[in-house]
Order: structure tokens, then sequence, then C-alpha cells
């Protein structure tokens, strides 16, 4: 007789697991069911819905199948068509995450984990819980970042026309300044609608079903996941074409649109480096931690973090910490990809490594193309 496997606030599919014997889609909630072992999603849930970006075509296993908390599970079963856009978004900002960290000790390791789900073992998982729980800086950027890719992809979405209840910003149409020859038309992106589907979908509430009010960390993930959100709405621009005879821009029109992911994440990497830290006894909202400094407001747009980083510099696997050791170095540079702040002062490896590629490529009559086989050597310095 079927029945099904509760693991956490999710459900798996089909007979009840036997230790993970089974591959494909229960083997994927095994490994879910492993890290709600260790940070269960009655608590930290909200987050899990990163996991979709691993995901292929997450709209084949339906929203009662993926790792989504309750609140999630019936917003995607009342919108499953925004499935893809849900993914996008994940994607996109741990793939940002990767880029904006790519050279320094903490290298946004969450990001990009395989499709395959037999694959996902050792690769978002475990690696994901650490960051996303301990309140640090890289909780706050990851919170950030991720909340204003959902409001990215969901955006675009509506402005293609791929959803019947969104479309382009309406606003903002029949208006603009006839005196200097501009009016507003075109598609002006509608981020409003991404604003409040990413609140919706990825905002933990900030009450639980007792009634009692969520604890500190809660509170800070809401606050930089707004920070992220408000992000996206700062770097809004606006973008004209010119009308009239010969090129003269006698009229123009004008609409509204993001910018490029990738500036938007520049952005909140520099609120990342310059983030406050909050107290951990939180009432209503977040303060500053140091009692003197707590006359200055904290906007809507900081990013705000309860607890220091740890160096992310040795290997540690309880916490997910890959530790630096065998990354890649610049031996000449004094940035963080310098073999001397990345490697933590313990040294690193020289290696050469040969390439071999085509060059001097020419066509010859008729009908080949003729290269040379060139060969270069290359120094690769690894941290110790």
């Amino acid at each position: 007789m079927e029945r099904r496997a509760r693991l956490g606030c999710f459900q798996c599919p089909g007979p009840a697991l036997d230790g993970g014997a089974r591959l494909g889609l229960p083997r994927l909630c095994v490994l879910l069911a492993a890290v709600l072992a260790i940070f269960p999603c009655c608590s930290q849930g909200h987050w899990m819905w990163l996991g979709i970006a691993s995901i292929g075509v997450p709209e084949r296993l339906g929203c009662a199948s993926l790792a989504l908390s309750p609140r999630q599970k019936e917003l995607c079963k009342k919108k499953p068509y925004l499935l893809p856009s849900i993914r996008e978004g994940a994607r996109l900002g741990l793939q940002e995450c990767r880029r904006q960290f790519r050279h320094e000790r903490w290298n946004c390791s969450v990001a990009d984990s395989p499709p395959d789900p037999s694959a996902l073992e050792g690769a978002l998982f475990p690696s994901l819980g650490y960051e996303m729980t301990s309140g640090t800086k890289e909780t706050a950027f990851i919170y950030a970042v991720t909340a204003a890719g959902l409001v990215h992809s969901v955006t675009r979405t509506c402005s293609a026309g791929n959803m019947t209840e969104c479309s382009c910003d309406a606003s903002l149409q029949n208006s603009g300044s006839a005196s200097e020859g501009w009016h507003w038309g075109g598609c002006s992106d509608d981020i409003q609608y991404g604003m409040l589907f990413s609140r919706r979908f990825a905002d933990s509430p900030t009450t639980n079903s007792t009634g009692k009010e969520t604890d500190s960390l809660a509170l800070m993930n809401l606050h930089n996941s707004e920070a992220g959100r408000q992000a996206v709405v700062s770097m809004m621009s606006v973008d004209c074409r010119c009308h009239g005879v010969s090129g003269s821009c006698a009229v123009k029109t004008c609409w509204k649109t993001m910018s490029s992911f990738e500036k938007i994440g520049s952005l909140l990497k520099d609120k990342y480096e310059n983030s406050i830290q909050i107290s951990e006894r939180i009432k209503k909202k977040v303060r500053r931690k140091e009692k003197e400094q707590r006359k200055i407001p904290i906007r809507k747009g900081d990013l705000v973090f309860i607890n220091r980083s740890p160096n992310y510099c040795v290997e540690d696997r309880k916490l997910g910490v890959p530790g630096t050791r065998g990354r890649e170095c610049n031996r000449t540079s004094e940035g963080p990809e310098g073999c001397n702040l990345l490697c933590c002062g313990r040294g690193y490896n020289t290696h050469v490594v040969r390439h071999v590629e085509r060059c001097e490529c020419k066509f010859v009559w008729c009908c080949y193309v003729r290269c040379r086989r060139c060969e270069s050597m290359t120094d690769v310095h690894t941290c110790k």
C-alpha cells in the first residue's frame, strides 16, 4: 500500500523511503531530509526554495514534491506557471553571488550545483546550511541577492507577456512632458508585481503558528531580503527612443527598465562591505549593536548581520566551510585574490600547466582550414 514519507515541512511522493535506496526524486528527498534534520524547515524552511535552482524542470515534479515551506507550497499551487521564474530567480541570485565572491576566501560555494539530482550530494545542500543560518554578513548577502533575483526574474516574465495577471506597467502610459518633447510609452517593467510576489514567496511570517514573534535571525533575514528588493528598485533606469525627421529626435518615447543583474549584484556587494552589525535582542525592528550608535537609523537598503564571520581559511566540515586549500591564487596581486591573502599566510604551490591549441589558422582554396598546433606554458599557483 502506497504512502508518503514525511520529511520536515515537505513530502516525498511514492512509497516510504528505505534508507535512501531508491534513486531519482526519492534520492533528492533523502538528501534534503538530511539537511532538514540539522536545520528544521519549520524555522528556516523559507530558504530551501533555493534548491529549485538545481532542478532542470521543476514543473514536472509539481509543487507538492519540491522543498518548499507550507506557505510557499500553497502559493505555488495557486501560481504553478511561475515555477520557471522562481527557478530562474534562484539561479540568478546564486550565480551572481558566486561571481561577486569568486576571488575571495568565501567564494559563495552554495552556487550552481549540478542539475542532476543524483549528483546533489556534496554540491549545493551540504554547504548551504551554515551560510543561511549563521547570521553573518554572508547570510545577509545571500538573502538579499536571491530576493533581488526573484524580483528580477518575475518582472522579466511579466514584461515578456508570459502571464495574464501582469504585463507592462500601465501606470505611466499617456503621461510625460509635451513641452520637453517626450512621453511615457513602450513597455515599462512592472516591478511592483515582482516585489509583491518576492515578499509573499521568499519572506517568512513575522509570527509563528503560536502567535509569538519570530527570532532575531528571522527578522534579520526579512530586513536583508527587503534590502535586496530595494536594490532592484534603486537601479531602475529610463530608456528612450527618438522619433522625428532624419533622426532629429523631435519627440522621445521613454520607458522604465531594470538594470542588468550584474549591476544590482555589484551594488549589493558594496552594501555587504558596509553592512551593519545589529543587536541579537530585537523587539520589533533591527537596531545597531553598539549602544552609542543606536540613534543612527538603519535604512531599508542597508544589509545587517548579527554574528561576525569566520575567516574561511581552514576547512570545517561540520559548518560546511571548504577552506582555501587548493584554491588558485594570483601571486602578483595585492587584492583578495592574491596568494598572500587568499592562502591566509600558509604559502602556495606552483606548478606548470601546458596549453595546446590551434593557432594561425588559414583558409585554403578549396575548401578547408589549415592551422598550426601551438603550445604554451603557464605557471599556476594554488594555496597550500
